[in-house]
């Protein structure tokens, strides 16, 4: 294993325990809202200090990207040569209710490019790692996406929008569009772990927008290294700070591009 992955893994399985203590006794949760739909509790919080305590420790130049702290660069101010990007606790909605479908992602980008993956079920003690060029696994299980080859034989993860300002109607649009499309629909509330479900051939492909790089950027090296594409709605790379994402093998991303492309949000802005 990588030496930057090993330090992943090891603030990955930290940030786990912590979550997996806390989700025994969940009546004690102190939970606040950052907007509508959108909750954050002194779980992420505390397993995000864990997880940058771990990295800044090894890599104390490294600069971080966060979903609760926010970005942190290196003390010169420059755009620093590498950069973690982390979701403490991915699928929070599902963890203050008690819904054993959360996780933790955690990758590293180099000049841009992702080159380390880990993504946590930290409820099934599932681990998924990725390094750039050595393929994605499982445990120690090689990862492979899933070789269907045509839409309407498809399981599909999404997301549903939950922010106030997201455009519910053109997704209810979509969402009606890729239903008719595909052989069925999931919405099980973490992207991470949607993400590996797709690199691991459980889910054929996977689409959402309002997403962070926090989100994606691990779940999308377990997929490139599984095989698999990864793009916006209409078919470009540079998805990470495009807040839209679609994935899936060769031959279906090509058919879920065909669809969602006129969704696309990218140029609108």
């Amino acid at each position: 294993m990588h030496p930057m992955l090993n330090i992943a893994v090891k603030a990955a399985r930290r940030a786990g325990q912590i979550i997996n203590r806390a989700s025994l006794d969940l009546d004690l949760l102190q939970v606040s809202k950052k907007q509508h739909n959108d909750f954050v509790t002194e779980v992420d919080r505390a397993a995000e200090a864990a997880i940058i305590d771990i990295l800044k420790t090894a890599y104390p130049d490294h600069a971080i990207l966060a979903e609760e702290s926010g970005l942190s660069g290196d003390p010169s101010g420059n755009d620093a040569e590498y950069q973690w990007i982390i979701d403490p606790l991915d699928g929070t909605t599902n963890f203050i209710h008690g819904l054993p479908y959360y996780g933790v992602s955690i990758a590293l980008a180099h000049k841009g490019i992702i080159t380390q993956a880990v993504v946590y079920d930290t409820t099934r003690n599932d681990l998924y790692t990725a390094s750039r060029g050595s393929g994605a696994f499982l445990n120690d299980r090689r990862l492979r996406v899933s070789r269907r080859d045509r839409l309407a034989d498809c399981l599909i993860g999404t997301g549903f929008p939950f922010r106030e300002d997201d455009d519910i109607d053109s997704y209810t649009q979509l969402f009606a569009e890729m239903t008719r499309a595909c052989a069925a629909l999931r919405r099980p509330g973490a992207a991470s772990l949607d993400l590996a479900n797709v690199a691991a051939g459980r889910m054929d492909g996977f689409f959402e927008q309002g997403l962070s790089p926090w989100d994606v950027a691990a779940g999308s090296l377990l997929i490139t290294e599984a095989g698999g594409l990864v793009g916006n709605y209409t078919g470009e790379s540079t998805f990470l700070h495009e807040r839209e994402i679609v994935a899936g093998n060769p031959k279906l991303y090509a058919q879920m591009v065909a669809l969602l492309g006129k969704y696309s949000q990218v140029d609108a802005d």
